[in-house]
């Protein structure tokens, strides 16, 4: 608000000063030729036609003080009152530029929010007996969309969820989380099996991706009393007990990211994990542990996962969040996700 404030009057601010110096320094001194800056700081903020009027307040304030410094009719003062009608002309093109892509900036952002919804649809608050809550910030702020992907399905098979960072960024890492959501989704249903799921996407991805491109990613599976987890070489989620206490979820083989199926070893092995009412399982993506702050330290998740001990599970995550970003001091520099499951029992 500040900042759009300072931008609505700097012209004024500007013109005023130049002003009463000139009416001060008497006609011995010329500042006129500095009331373009009023115009042309114009064009920065508003229409095109504030900045033609701020260009006849230019005018106004000019000719007035021409006459009272005796230079109205000589040739320096001819040239000044040119000078200001022509970069008022030109800070109303630039106006009206800015304003035009604005407005494609704005139907970007229109564009990259459906894609949004449609890619990354809301996921359900409550599937089975889970309480789910989600965080999710683009580094791209622009388009509020990027390389790391989730999905909560319900399935015949029980609850299944998925959460993945494409390696890269861009449309092409946009492109990636497509195919992938879109074979898991597939998968979920149809296979009994996470191995399976986990198979239907690696052919996806075997057609799609082309070079050393992967992504690293966690399937799981909930089930009575335990969750059943694929970890895909993503970071190990947080367990958080009923008690309090937390651990690292740790796979016991280190499995190969998605796309990196065809150099033969490093399959994961799904294992399975205790996880009863009260308990809650935390999972995100490297952008969290990876945010740096000034200093250049990393996010100390471990730290900090007490903060989703208490209060509903969006309210945890959400302050979760707010401390991460309160970390960073600033807008973050990857992508990242968290995804919060929390058993209540049936």
């Amino acid at each position: 608000m500040r900042s759009q404030w300072a931008l609505r009057w700097l012209p004024f601010l500007v013109m005023v000063p130049v002003a009463l110096i000139d009416l001060l320094a008497g006609p011995s001194l010329g500042f006129l030729p500095l009331l373009t800056l009023g115009p042309s700081f114009g064009s920065v903020y508003g229409s095109v036609r504030r900045t033609a009027l701020i260009g006849v307040v230019a005018l106004t304030i000019c000719i007035p003080l021409a006459y009272y410094n005796g230079s109205l009719l000589k040739w320096q003062n001819n040239l000044t009152i040119a000078t200001i009608v022509s970069a008022t002309g030109a800070s109303m093109l630039v106006s009206h530029l800015r304003l035009k892509r604005e407005r494609e900036l704005a139907n970007v952002r229109l564009v990259a929010e459906a894609a949004q919804r449609v890619l990354l649809r809301p996921v359900p608050r409550k599937a089975a007996d889970l309480h789910v809550a989600l965080s999710y910030t683009s580094a791209a702020a622009e388009a509020r969309i990027g390389g790391d992907l989730y999905e909560v399905v319900t399935t015949p098979h029980g609850v299944r969820l998925l959460i993945g960072d494409v390696q890269g960024k861009g449309l092409d890492a946009v492109e990636t989380a497509a195919w992938v959501l879109g074979a898991f989704r597939e998968a979920a249903y149809d296979e009994p099996e996470l191995d399976d799921v986990s198979e239907r996407l690696e052919s996806s991805l075997a057609r799609h991706l082309s070079g050393e491109k992967f992504v690293t990613a966690i399937i799981a599976e909930v089930r009575d009393s335990e969750i059943v987890l694929l970890n895909h070489g993503h970071p190990p989620p947080f367990l958080i007990a009923l008690d309090g206490k937390s651990c690292t979820v740790e796979p016991p083989d280190e499995g190969l990211p998605l796309g990196l199926g065809p150099l033969g070893a490093g399959r994961p092995k799904a294992h399975r994990v205790p996880f009863r009412e009260g308990d809650q399982i935390l999972l995100y993506t490297d952008g969290v542990v990876e945010a740096r702050d000034d200093d250049g330290d990393f996010y100390p998740l471990s730290d900090r996962v007490h903060l989703l001990r208490a209060g509903e599970p969006q309210e945890a995550l959400d302050a979760l969040r707010a401390d991460l970003v309160g970390h960073t001091g600033g807008p973050l520099l990857d992508d990242a996700a968290m995804l919060l499951l929390r058993r209540n029992g049936s």
